[in-house]
């Protein structure tokens, strides 16, 4: 006899370690599967956590060389990447452990193995091994995530030719690098490869970084990043990668047709991901996909097929891990009978750059597009006392909020603690507050924060410090 749940999760990333937690607690017998080996999924494993380690450790080596001007002096400062990497190491390695310490906590049966429906309450899980386990669910919840696109013709072989995972982890710094997208991914990796002293070019097919971001925000940010030492080839569509003796050479051709060549020791092929949603045997269930291959859902989270679910990456939306998350949460309890919900207009994306750079809500771009008459707030972090007392006053907070309302639409920030500082604003926006409301919060001073606040006063002409 096969062993009987009320819930299954498939997959043990972000979304599906915290939807098994939730099941768990709302009292159903609940399993979460997971191929990987470790839980925690691309996000901790290969995305979020690994990057964000080499992100602060690459900082804080590029701080170190430059403290002699601010009155530290010390010896010659030398990269150990061997290190470093074992400090990212390290990080990955204790979370994941701590996830698979959470789901035992909580009572969640966890399984080592690619899971994949026999029928609409039978899952296979096969081991590494190639042993299969059939298990029986009344529910289902599909968290499979997502797994990087790569280019038509190019193989990815995580040496020369890397996604995200392989920048994870090279070897050695190498002298030149050529990222193609100007995404969110490409460009943080680029900028630590760049602190570690790579020669860093970014190829994008558009006019600007960062598609879907504030525009003004996204000018700002490669302004920066330029004068960082990051390179930009925009508007140049990549046609070929070929291996060579030394690395690879990337083929484009722009947009008055003129082909060019940029040689590379190491490309980055950082153009989006895909839902992973290979090898689950959908077709046996009759689950369907849309266009893109995501699985359609309803409202609910639940597919054409009844008990099965699915959240994350595999489904539309923003491919981000607290999005997936809230979803996890939201399946759950409406799996039981509760009203989870999702509000996808306060979702706030980072990117994990210095400086940083935070948006949640409305662009500019989105609200003239709607015709939404909107008003606009912004401030400097060069008049923020806190930035000028440890000299870090790159970007500036922009707020968008109803021009007749005054209502919070969307909120905008480049500069420190950015990733921060725009859950405030999220928090305002949750509960429909104002500009004036943000405002007239007292903020501490000095904080960073107070650029918020000046921002909001910036809505309405009163900003006092600009």
């Amino acid at each position: 006899m096969s062993e009987k749940f009320q819930a299954v999760v498939i997959g043990g990333g972000p979304g599906g370690y915290v939807c098994a937690i939730r099941l768990s607690q709302l009292g159903l017998k609940t399993a979460c599967i997971e191929s990987r080996g470790s839980l925690g999924g691309t996000c901790l494993n290969v995305g979020c956590i690994p990057s964000k380690s080499l992100l602060n450790l690459s900082e804080d080596f590029h701080k170190i060389k430059g403290l002699a001007n601010k009155g530290i002096e010390i010896g010659e400062v030398k990269l150990n990447l061997e290190k470093m990497m074992k400090s990212k190491n390290k990080a990955v390695t204790v979370l994941t452990k701590g996830v698979e310490f959470l789901l035992k906590k909580n009572k969640v049966t966890y399984f080592k193995g690619h899971g994949s429906f026999r029928s609409q309450n039978e899952i296979s899980i096969k081991d590494d091994k190639n042993k299969e386990t059939i298990i029986h669910t009344e529910k289902a919840v599909i968290a499979t995530g997502s797994v990087p696109i790569s280019l038509p013709g190019v193989d990815i072989d995580e040496k020369i030719l890397v996604s995200s995972t392989g920048a994870l982890k090279l070897e050695k710094v190498p002298k030149k690098m050529i990222v193609i997208g100007g995404g969110y991914i490409g460009l943080e990796m680029g900028s630590v490869w760049s602190r570690l002293g790579s020669e860093v070019q970014v190829v994008e097919f558009l006019d600007h970084i960062t598609p879907g971001m504030d525009k003004e925000i996204s000018s700002e940010f490669m302004k920066i990043l330029k004068k960082q030492g990051m390179k930009f080839i925009m508007e140049n569509k990549v046609e070929t990668i070929k291996r060579n003796l030394s690395g690879a050479v990337v083929s484009t051709v722009d947009k008055d047709g003129n082909k060019n060549n940029f040689e590379s020791d190491v490309v980055l092929i950082s153009i989006g991901r895909k839902p992973n949603t290979d090898g689950l045997n959908l077709e046996a269930v009759g689950v369907n996909l849309d266009e893109k291959n995501r699985i359609k859902t309803d409202k609910n989270f639940e597919t054409n097929v009844k008990n099965i679910y699915a959240i994350g990456d595999v489904i539309d939306g923003p491919m981000l891990a607290h999005k997936a998350e809230d979803e996890g949460i939201a399946v759950a309890e409406n799996i039981v009978g509760q009203s989870g919900h999702v509000n996808y207009d306060t979702i706030p994306g980072v990117i994990y750059t210095t400086p940083e750079v935070a948006s949640i809500g409305k662009t500019e771009e989105q609200l003239k597009e709607f015709n939404k008459k909107y008003k606009v707030g912004k401030f400097s972090f060069m008049a923020n006392s806190r930035a000028k007392a440890i000299d870090d006053t790159e970007g500036f907070v922009k707020i968008l909020a109803d021009a007749e309302t005054d209502k919070v639409l969307g909120a905008h920030i480049i500069g420190p603690h950015a990733g921060e500082l725009i859950a405030e604003i999220g928090i305002a926006m949750e509960f429909g507050a104002s500009a004036e409301d943000i405002a007239r919060t007292c903020h501490a001073h000095p904080t960073f924060s107070e650029a918020v606040k000046e921002a909001a006063l910036s809505v309405d002409k009163r900003a006092i410090h600009s």
